[in-house]
């Protein structure tokens, strides 16, 4: 018999390094900012205005129909009626389109946004905007119009002297693909015109 005797072996214990207190605080910050984030998003934010402007007036307008030639006269802005049979492809455009062209884009149910050439830079590149928010707007400016700036879709106008107005925004979102023109499902592309944005 050995007289050996069996080595006994003592478990060592795992050292845990204590957790870095700055862990627990970025998680916190972050979780903080996020819903502080999304707090400021649902109070700062305007909600998109609707409903028909004050100030927007009913046009009387003729049958939809499909003429050749020219229908209006320099600086008139038709909310409707007789019109080429192509439309205008919407977008925004800084010379003047053939408006027989655009009430046909109206009829699909687009916004016209058209603009005395007068308008300051910077009053043109805020309309400019509106394009991005639908994809049935068109913009162009209309030389000898009776406004600074004319806001139409089928059978309606408002007439504005600033871009800065809301009653821009609230009209082109009620009309802006709206079910009150004759096909409002009716494409806005594929037509005449090179937009430049």
């Amino acid at each position: 018999m050995s007289n050996k005797k069996k080595a006994h072996y003592t478990p060592v214990q795992a050292v845990q390094t204590p957790e870095s207190p700055w862990r627990k605080r970025l998680i916190w910050i972050a979780g903080v900012a996020a819903v502080g984030g999304l707090v400021a998003v649902v109070f700062l934010s305007q909600p998109e205005l609707r409903g028909v402007p004050d100030g927007t007036e009913s046009v009387a307008i003729g049958d939809a129909q499909h003429v050749d030639g020219e229908l209006h006269d320099d600086g008139e802005v038709p909310a409707g009626g007789a019109h080429n049979e192509i439309w205008q492809n919407c977008g925004f455009y800084d010379q003047e389109i053939d408006s027989e062209t655009a009430v046909h884009s109206l009829e699909h149910g687009a916004v016209w946004i058209s603009y005395d050439p007068s308008l300051s830079h910077d009053g043109v590149a805020a309309l400019r905007s509106f394009v991005s928010r639908s994809e049935k707007v068109l913009v162009s400016p209309v030389p000898g119009q009776g406004a600074t700036i004319i806001v139409t879709a089928w059978g309606t106008q408002l007439e504005l002297d600033d871009p800065a107005d809301t009653r821009l925004g609230q009209f082109v979102n009620e009309f802006s693909g709206a079910s009150s023109a004759p096909e409002p499902g009716g494409r806005c592309t594929g037509g005449v015109g090179e937009p430049q944005f």
